[in-house]
């Protein structure tokens, strides 16, 4: 059983990157439990289970959850935190949120981070090279949430702020909508999330990224 979080200094949660960044984590593979206090957080990824902890000031133990499909388990934290739990509620989470959450009150300064996390949580970025047009390299940045809300009022916020518009696409089977940002809006997007060397990401995207600008003459 994973042990108790660190609780914050005070009453009061102060923004950092490094928050709004886990924020975003949260939004993509986090959940809130029904008892008012626990927070959990499931990834395959050992990197991502450490950023969050880094990010939050926690160190708690590793457990595992079972998929209700296929029976496959995967790695997650727990921990309890009034203070950080009524927090969330405050900005947009809630329990049982994949289909109902909409915008969440990240401020203005953090947004990026918190985008970051969204990107290392649930987002792809994928290359290619397209084969209609000679030397044409393609790439695309993909947010993805199974709340439309939440990803129309995602698309909007990054259209007010860069003027990038992206698209809206579902899964096949409907039940995730992905909001797309083809290369130019791509490459403007990526350059504001990963705005300094030393921001905490998950790296091996982070490298994927990298790669794929310097084909292109670009760097982060």
């Amino acid at each position: 059983m994973a042990r108790r979080g660190r609780k914050p200094k005070g009453k009061r949660i102060e923004w950092t990157p490094n928050l709004a960044y886990a924020i975003g984590l949260l939004v993509t593979d986090g959940c809130l439990s029904n008892d008012g206090r626990h927070i959990i957080f499931v990834s395959s990824d050992a990197e991502q289970l450490r950023n969050i902890m880094h990010a939050l000031n926690i160190e708690v133990s590793v457990g595992a959850t079972s998929s209700g499909y296929t029976g496959t388990r995967t790695p997650r934290i727990q921990f309890g935190n009034v203070i950080l739990y009524s927090f969330l509620l405050s900005i947009g989470l809630m329990p049982n949120k994949t289909k109902i959450i909409r915008e969440v009150q990240i401020p203005p300064k953090y947004f990026w981070d918190f985008l970051r996390g969204h990107l290392d949580g649930d987002g792809t970025f994928y290359s290619y090279w397209d084969p209609r047009w000679k030397s044409s390299f393609m790439f695309y940045t993909t947010f993805v949430s199974a709340s439309e809300k939440h990803i129309t009022w995602l698309r909007s916020l990054i259209s007010r702020k860069i003027g990038v518009e992206g698209h809206v696409t579902r899964d096949a089977k409907g039940t995730t909508i992905q909001l797309k940002y083809a290369k130019a809006d791509s490459l403007k997007l990526l350059k504001k999330v990963y705005y300094q060397g030393d921001v905490l990401c998950l790296r091996r995207k982070r490298l994927k990224i990298e790669k794929a600008l310097r084909i292109i003459g670009e760097q982060l």
